[in-house]
């Protein structure tokens, strides 16, 4: 199991790579090209420049998060084609700079919602946090206001401005789009670019939806298991695989998050694994608890053995940490929690590697003294 690290450049981010590089078996950035709208192709040039960044620190560039999918696409308007053709031109590039997975999503509008930014917690730490009442309750604009104004000087990947600019269009646009108008999309989409990533030797991890459910009535289909197997069969290939995101889906309690994790990663269709927890309240309101399993609703203990038990060596990095030690960072993306999750997650697994071990060596001294 690879270890890596999500970081929005040396503009953009509160931690360096100097710091990313200290923390213990770290291997690869998970890095992007924040600044470039969804559906415009990403030059060769600039993602070599970022891959030589990066391998100057020592670490290796081969995971992307994300290449944004437009929104005509997730509409499946006559305009799609070309923005089509754009995407597969973007896995080109990358998979020619070395890159060897990309993580997207096909979430309307909004690719995460949160009501809170800060929550505060009793041992002072602050999260992400989700309150059903007030996202139902919420007018749109006065969300994305305060999600700027909590954000502060950070970018907020999927809250982009220029996006935001045109909520209400959007909202329009996808009056009619049911789950299964957006399912045909999807499938559309991966018809095109999954033969493209094949022959690059990319594979292409879908996100789920985060929260698991439909928020301001737009559809949402990247939400369970069932959702899950059904995108992974639209084309049946090592590069349609899924990003498997515990918080995401262990938000909703239905979902079995360590049994997920096992179908998926048996049949090899887990290409990125995102670690971490969640604290489901008795109302269905959720924060981002530490990585801990007791801290929250999740077992991560099983998340992370079900990984190992089945051979993962794809990659990992933590998710989501709380603001902790005084730190003023993106929200949710802060140095000291997401490295502490890191040697827990890490913890787990060295544990977990040194029973094999011991099976194996009692085993073989068994059949020795035979």
């Amino acid at each position: 199991m690879k270890v890596t690290f999500r970081w929005f450049g040396q503009d953009d981010d509160s931690v360096t790579l100097k710091q990313i590089r200290q923390i213990p078996g770290m291997y690869s950035v998970v890095g992007a090209l924040h600044d470039l709208p969804a559906g415009e192709v990403w030059p060769l040039d600039r993602v070599l420049a970022l891959k030589k960044e990066i391998e100057q620190e020592g670490m290796a560039f081969d995971v992307v998060e994300s290449v944004n999918v437009h929104e005509d696409i997730k509409l499946g308007l006559p305009t799609r084609d070309r923005y089509i053709e754009a995407y597969q031109e973007t896995i080109r590039n990358l998979s020619e700079a070395g890159v060897k997975v990309i993580c997207y999503n096909f979430m309307p509008v909004f690719d995460w919602t949160r009501s809170h930014l800060a929550k505060e917690l009793p041992d002072g730490s602050t999260v992400m946090a989700y309150e059903k009442a007030k996202v139902e309750q919420v007018d749109t604009q006065v969300l994305i206001d305060m999600m700027g104004e909590e954000a502060k000087v950070f970018s907020l990947p999927g809250w982009e401005p220029e996006r935001m600019k045109t909520i209400k269009r959007l909202f329009e646009q996808y009056q009619n789009i049911t789950e299964e108008h957006l399912f045909e999309n999807l499938r559309y989409f991966l018809e095109k670019i999954i033969p493209v990533a094949e022959e690059f030797n990319v594979r292409m991890a879908i996100h789920p939806d985060d929260p698991p459910w439909p928020i301001f009535g737009l559809p949402r289909i990247v939400t369970s298991k069932e959702q899950l197997e059904r995108i992974v069969q639209i084309v049946d290939s090592p590069s349609n695989a899924i990003t498997l995101c515990s918080g995401s889906l262990g938000a909703n309690p239905a979902n079995n998050i360590p049994e997920i994790t096992r179908f998926f990663a048996e049949k090899n269709k887990i290409a990125f694994a995102h670690i971490r927890n969640v604290k489901i309240e008795d109302n269905g309101d959720f924060y981002e608890s530490s990585h801990r399993s007791e801290d929250g609703s999740i077992d991560i203990y099983a998340v992370v053995k079900a990984l190992h038990d089945t051979g993962f060596d794809g990659y990992f990095r933590p998710d989501h940490g709380r603001m902790i030690w005084g730190e003023k960072a993106r929200p949710g993306y802060g140095l000291y929690d997401r490295a502490l999750g890191i040697m827990y997650i890490l913890g787990i697994w060295d544990s977990l590697e040194k029973e094999k071990e011991e099976k194996q060596y009692v085993s073989y001294s068994s059949g020795a003294a035979k």
